[in-house]
């Protein structure tokens, strides 16, 4: 007892805090806390990830199923993206205001509830309404888990770290594909197989939602809204960790948080309403080729002639490559900026996508599937550990949430734009049109955005 009172004392003698909450946080080392709340990040991404290609693996199914033509098929499709744009235009608004903490159980709470009744749904229309408003919750999740675990990492850490996050994220991606493979084709209690793939996600939800419930709230926003003593509290317990098990080193800048009130109007503010620009054109144009491939790929394949279950099956084996391409991004997320690691990935994802829409024989559309997806994933941790970089705390979630709801309305259009092409002129023109929309990305990211990489937040936000 005496030497862990000791060591306790030693550890808040060693925790200066006349510092800036900012300059605390940036000179720690990974703790504990880090870890855990990484680790419960990421397993809310898996069912957000989930959710999102859950209405792409299951195209063909309900297509026979509710009987669905041409022109209500994108309707399915396309319902939750709105839903997910509207979700995350207020949800990431109401994150600034009352949250980063209240914001993910809201969200998760009204994604777990509503998923569970589209799986119960007896027609079109009613699927349609509750995968929008489910939707509407499961579409603030990737911004607010950004501003979450951007405001906690230290620079140095910060984009491995949230890349891990998204690697056990993206484990949701092929369990969706082989789940649905399994459970397809049979029925379970009397109930199709596939309504059994929106109670795993209904569940899953709600158990994160009690992990979730256990976060601290983030002492970045804490400090924006004058809660100065929670956040000192929180800062001090990771410090006091930080001590225990190794050094604080000194801080490399004592920069505070820019200024500032929560409003749409600041987004268009001189200071940025350049960087609200670039990372608009990117949310609009990158959704067509990220989730282009992966909510019409077993479209693309039944177009190629292919049947339901071997769609399936092909499907289930080209998403592996998501957590393999979030893992593999672990190695240059760090030491390359992310400015040229989109814009590589981008160019390569063009380059996949024209070789699978050209394919004919199973060998050349499973490698060049699986190649898409490995390089689409270090191309969206990437993104999504910049979007969170570029704008100050007090904005943080208003930014990223309605930059990524604009990428959620372009992906609730995208159906009716890229299904047509698909059926009129085949995959080759499909995925033509993605290379173009990727191009868009290319010069935008290339020429327009701000360099982050192992920056504090407080520096980049200042380095207009």
């Amino acid at each position: 007892m005496r030497r862990a009172t000791s060591k306790a004392l030693e550890a808040s003698s060693r925790i200066n805090v006349t510092l800036p909450i900012a300059a605390r946080l940036n000179r720690l080392p990974i703790t504990r806390i880090h870890r855990t709340i990484v680790i419960i990040a990421g397993i809310g991404t898996f069912f957000d990830l989930f959710d999102i290609f859950l209405a792409g693996v299951l195209a063909t199914v309900l297509t026979e199923h509710f009987h669905l033509s041409r022109v209500s098929l994108p309707a399915v499709i396309g319902s939750s993206f709105l839903g997910m744009f509207l979700g995350a235009l207020c949800l990431g608004r109401f994150a600034d205001w009352v949250g980063r903490r209240t914001a993910f159980l809201v969200n998760l709470g009204i994604y777990s509830l509503f998923t569970l009744l589209g799986g119960l749904s007896t027609s079109a229309a009613m699927l349609v309404v509750t995968r929008f408003v489910a939707g509407i919750g499961i579409g603030a999740e990737p911004p607010l888990v950004d501003a979450y675990l951007s405001e906690f990492l230290p620079p140095k850490h910060r984009g491995r770290f949230i890349a891990i996050a998204y690697t056990i994220g993206f484990l949701g991606v092929p369990a969706v594909g082989f789940l649905a493979r399994v459970l397809v084709p049979v029925h379970v209690l009397g109930l199709d197989g596939w309504r059994w793939l929106f109670v795993a996600g209904s569940v899953g939800g709600g158990i994160v939602w009690f992990l979730r419930n256990q976060l601290p709230e983030s002492p970045r926003w804490l400090e924006s809204v004058g809660r100065l003593p929670e956040a000192e509290a929180i800062t001090t317990q990771l410090e006091a960790e930080a001590v225990r098990f190794g050094t604080l080193s000194e801080p490399s800048s004592n920069e505070r948080p820019a200024p500032g009130s929560a409003s749409f109007a600041v987004l268009f503010s001189r200071e940025y309403r350049g960087r609200t620009a670039v990372l608009w054109v990117f949310q609009i144009f990158q959704t067509v080729g990220y989730y282009g491939f992966g909510t019409l790929v077993p479209l693309v394949l039944a177009s190629k002639g292919f049947s339901v279950v071997t769609s399936l099956t092909y499907t289930s084996v080209v998403f592996i490559g998501y957590p393999i391409g979030s893992a593999l991004s672990w190695l240059v997320v760090e030491r390359i900026d992310r400015r040229w690691q989109i814009v590589g990935s981008a160019f390569l994802m063009s380059v996949c996508g024209l070789a699978l829409g050209t394919a004919a024989v199973p060998a050349a559309i499973i490698a060049s599937g699986l190649v898409y997806t490995i390089v689409s994933n270090i191309f969206s941790n990437a993104f999504h550990i910049f979007q969170a970089e570029i704008f100050p705390t007090f904005i943080r979630a208003t930014a990223t949430g309605t930059a990524y709801g604009l990428s959620r309305l372009s992906s609730a259009a995208m159906p009716f734009v890229l299904l047509p092409v698909l059926q009129q002129w085949g995959a080759a023109w499909m995925f033509a049109a993605v290379a173009t929309a990727m191009s868009i990305v290319m010069v935008d990211i290339g020429l327009f955005a701000p360099s982050t990489t192992g920056r504090p937040l407080e520096q980049v936000a200042r380095s207009l």
